[in-house]
């Protein structure tokens, strides 16, 4: 994610190696530009793909969005223009938001039309969106350790605290916010003075709960959960995790550096996007 950077390998304490989990690519596809993000549209049965083209952070109208089929056919390369650096995305209501920078951008599903633009008073870097059973969406902003939820198209400061530790995923899953941390004091070449790990925000109360066993691991990009297993990437090292409650997490995929913010069927299929291969990859669990 965030910018093209040399690659360092890290290794942690406590990260186990796969067992009994494996994870084996269904298909590949390739031609995006830096594809940051990969969400199931479950109604529509297909995959959005957000594609930076350019600096991460610059507002220079380069950004877009695609379509794959579940087959990784490109439906549409050009599905939605006229942005400039998407990153994670959510549904909700019949409408898709894209995290842009600063601001929120809104697609009509139907008809594909970006439809408006939610300006977010205080943000630096919006990263990674999810929309809980009720419909609201939240977004994370990397470089401020804030999450923001929108009501509407209306944005309100959800939760902004340092244990947040840059957070980059989010995933909502019944009643609390999964995070995945990039991690603490990230440097110039967005390696970190200490790396980052999964938290539990409590929709309700807005408590923030380090999640046992997963702390200081990884500089970590997407997240989601299938089941009781929750999978993040690791886009400094390419590593795509397995963390299930009670044990340790379980590196068991390794890409080039560049895994982004993941997406999931529900089931037992992911979407990583490799940002730097300008590639999305669906892996099947078992």
């Amino acid at each position: 994610m965030k910018t093209l950077i040399a690659s360092t390998f890290l290794a942690f304490a406590g990260i186990a190696m796969a067992s009994a989990v494996q994870a084996g690519e269904l298909w590949r596809a390739g031609g995006f530009e830096q594809p940051e993000s990969a969400l199931f549209d479950a109604a529509n049965m297909r995959i959005v793909v957000s594609n930076i083209v350019g600096n991460p952070g610059d507002a220079d109208g380069n950004g877009y969005l695609s379509l794959l089929s579940m087959d990784g056919k490109v439906i549409t390369r050009h599905w939605v223009d006229g942005m400039d650096a998407p990153k994670g995305m959510a549904i909700s209501g019949g409408r898709l938001y894209a995290a842009d920078i600063t601001r929120v951008r809104v697609v009509d599903i139907a008809s594909g039309k970006l439809v408006s633009t939610i300006d977010v008073p205080g943000a630096v870097f919006l990263n990674d969106m999810t929309t809980d059973g009720t419909g609201k969406v939240y977004v994370g902003d990397m470089l401020a350790d804030t999450i923001y939820r929108l009501d509407g198209d209306k944005p309100e400061l959800f939760v902004k605290d340092a244990l947040l530790a840059s957070p980059n995923g989010v995933f909502a899953e019944g009643d609390r916010l999964i995070v995945a941390s990039w991690g603490k004091g990230i440097k110039p070449d967005f390696s970190t003075a200490e790396p980052g790990g999964l938290l539990a925000v409590d929709l309700v109360s807005r408590k923030i709960t380090p999640l046992p066993g997963a702390q200081e691991f990884a500089d970590l990009d997407g997240v989601v959960a299938i089941g009781d297993d929750i999978y993040a990437t690791a886009y400094m090292t390419g590593t795509l995790y397995r963390y299930h409650a009670g044990g340790a997490p379980e590196a068991i995929v390794t890409f080039k550096p560049g895994s982004a913010d993941i997406g999931t069927d529900g089931n037992s299929t992911l979407y990583v996007p490799l940002m730097n291969e300008g590639a999305v990859a669906a892996l099947k669990i078992d």
